[in-house]
């Protein structure tokens, strides 16, 4: 039996992001009978349980809500909890999967000790979470620190995009990294929803929308997600559809900024509508959505852009190598070149049915070839099993 911890997921059932995703797909489409999954998950709750998730052993672990600095000690109880559940059991010869470079200053002190057991380190690196608008200068500095960290003492990274990768090799060829390129994995599924659905109508009667007659933004309202761009040059174009954008919007300094650099407020095409917890509901918005921007420009595979790319025809994406790497020619590509985006909008309102029909398909493909979750766990098994 190979005994694989994973640490660095918020926790299964996913009800979180992206590595919570992954990891429930992990476990509940788990073919192989010689992996046992061990899964630490965060908690705030004084009293953390233990339980068993479709044959994954789950361990809730309980740190302080102190900012960011609970992710980094998350991170050590749980690496902490591994070694105990290691020496306890007697285990030999398993994996320690980490996901994120958080820990990059501590891992060093670690790495030995999984060692006398015979356990690996393994990590993905994520993206650049050092690039990240959101953190102050010196948190980005200890970011880009802790990376250097973990792929100085990683026995091996996982990278989910072939940039990342390249980016790992160019920036650490000191540490001539050992890595592999697994990408992440999405579901190509319609919704079960219909036009009669009550929920479906309440949403679209609700924010004032049409079917086919809005393009779409699903992503956390970040800088880096290039929102400014976006709705700046939606504004500029002379589209009659809306903009419709789903994010976790809060009035923050943010959105005061850009309401006030764009005057988006004036625009009765640009609709903010919060966000949608119902996944059902929001694959439906996406299937019925004229045309998807997607404008994130740091980290790698995207969730959110493989969700896109398989339940929405008509695909624009920020032009950096991590898009271009899932989309290829299932989609069309813009730049921060001030006038770029508006006549690919206008140009893109003007495309035909068969057009748009041949961009969804393509689109669809790649996610079927190259992205599936069944091909991703199945890779994810085999490495596992073959160290």
């Amino acid at each position: 039996m190979k005994d694989v911890f994973i640490v660095g997921s918020k926790g299964i059932p996913a009800q979180y992001g992206g590595y919570e995703t992954f990891v429930d797909n992990l476990v509940t489409r788990q073919v192989s009978k010689g992996i046992k999954y061990h899964v630490a998950c965060m908690t705030f709750d004084k009293q953390p349980k233990h339980y068993d998730y479709n044959g994954a052993d789950c361990q809730e672990i309980t740190v302080p809500n102190v900012g960011g600095a609970k992710a980094i000690i998350y991170d050590l109880k749980a690496l902490n909890w591994a070694l105990e559940q290691i020496k306890k059991n007697n285990l030999r010869n398993g994996i320690v999967y980490i996901l994120a470079c958080r820990i990059g200053p501590f891992i060093h002190s670690y790495i030995p000790k999984f060692h006398k057991y015979g356990f690996q380190v393994w990590v993905n690196p994520d993206g650049h979470e050092w690039l990240r608008a959101k953190w102050s200068m010196p948190v980005r500095k200890y970011w880009k620190v802790s990376e250097g960290g973990m792929v100085k003492n990683a026995d091996l990274l996982i990278c989910d995009s072939k940039n990342i990768e390249k980016y790992i090799h160019e920036s650490y060829s000191k540490y001539n990294p050992n890595t592999t390129f697994i990408a992440y994995g999405a579901d190509v599924l319609s919704s079960t929803l219909t036009a009669d659905d009550a929920k479906v109508q309440e949403w679209y009667e609700k924010h004032q929308v049409t079917p086919n007659n809005y393009f779409l933004i699903v992503g956390r309202f970040v800088p880096e997600n290039n929102y400014e761009t976006m709705i700046r040059e939606f504004m500029a174009s002379d589209v009659k559809k809306d903009l419709v954008i789903i994010t976790n919007v809060e009035r923050n300094k943010f959105y005061e900024d850009l309401k006030e650099k764009t005057h988006f407020d004036t625009d009765k095409r640009i609709k903010f509508v919060g966000t949608v917890y119902d996944k059902d509901l929001l694959k439906y918005i996406r299937e019925n959505a004229y045309g998807y921007i997607h404008g994130h420009s740091v980290g790698g595979t995207n969730p959110s852009l493989l969700e896109a790319l398989a339940d929405t025809k008509l695909n624009l994406l920020y032009g950096v190598g991590f898009n271009k790497e899932v989309g290829e020619d299932g989609a069309l590509y813009w730049s921060k070149t001030p006038g770029f985006l508006k006549d690919l909008l206008e140009k893109a309102d003007k495309l035909t049915p068969k057009q748009i029909d041949n961009l969804g398909k393509k689109a669809k493909q790649r996610v079927i070839d190259e992205y599936s979750w069944k091909k991703i766990v199945d890779e994810y098994e085999t490495k596992f099993l073959e160290n």
